[in-house]
């Protein structure tokens, strides 16, 4: 064995010079980019392996970055979830409570609507990921509020819970897998009837959104008889 010498300093003892400094950043950044593409269009289920080759890197590399799909998963939401917490917050600020309330819901959908891989996030939770899920837990405070303070006023039905902002979500979620780009606004006919369900009695409506054109709802239907690339 030869023995490690001043002039010959250990390689592992070695930090890493700029050029590598740079080089890993620059990985992690199409990871991340490679990451929210694929996530967007094609919802939570995409691989680890697919995230490696969109970003054009090897599966080392991109372990190195991000250990767990969880990891990646906090990394690529942190702006959505800040977005969600944004919204409750402009939601408590609308002097009428209704108007804050449904806001709020059509708001959070609409994130849904614009990134696949964000309506999925709002309908799981990922433990491992403790920013993601403290970051939930601090604006689902608000929502609690939100949901008091329509209750209050009168005009937020009282059976109304913080479920079913949940299952709200969950709905919504399965609308936009479902329809795709074949029927890309149906999820706002669906939040239409589902605030119209929330509303007490004397409630002052939008009207609804205009329904899916037939043909529309039919490419959804016959996209859904397709096996997913």
């Amino acid at each position: 064995m030869t023995p490690t010498t001043p002039s010959s300093p250990a390689t592992d003892s070695v930090p890493p010079g700029p050029e590598l400094r740079v080089d890993a950043e620059r990985n992690r950044e199409r990871i991340l980019a490679a990451a929210r593409h694929l996530y967007a269009h094609q919802g939570l289920g995409v691989s680890m392996a697919a995230v490696a080759r969109e970003a054009g890197v090897g599966k080392a590399t991109l372990s190195r970055r991000f250990a767990t799909r969880e990891d990646l998963i906090a990394a690529v939401f942190a702006d959505r979830m800040d977005g969600y917490a944004n919204a409750v917050d402009a939601a408590l600020a609308e002097p009428d409570p209704w108007h804050g309330f449904a806001g709020f819901v059509h708001a959070v959908c609409a994130m849904q609507a614009a990134d696949r891989g964000f309506a999925d996030v709002l309908t799981m939770t990922f433990p491992a990921a403790k920013s993601l899920e403290a970051r939930r837990a601090q604006a689902y405070n608000g929502v609690l509020e939100l949901i008091a303070s329509a209750k209050t006023s009168g005009q937020l039905r009282e059976d109304f819970t913080d479920q079913d902002i949940v299952i709200t979500l969950m709905a919504n979620a399965g609308v936009i897998n479902a329809t795709g780009d074949a029927a890309p606004d149906t999820w706002k006919r669906l939040v239409g009837h589902l605030l119209r369900s929330f509303a007490a009695p004397g409630v002052d409506l939008q009207a609804l959104p205009a329904p899916p054109r037939p043909r529309e709802l039919y490419r959804a239907m016959v996209r859904l008889t397709r096996p997913a690339p």
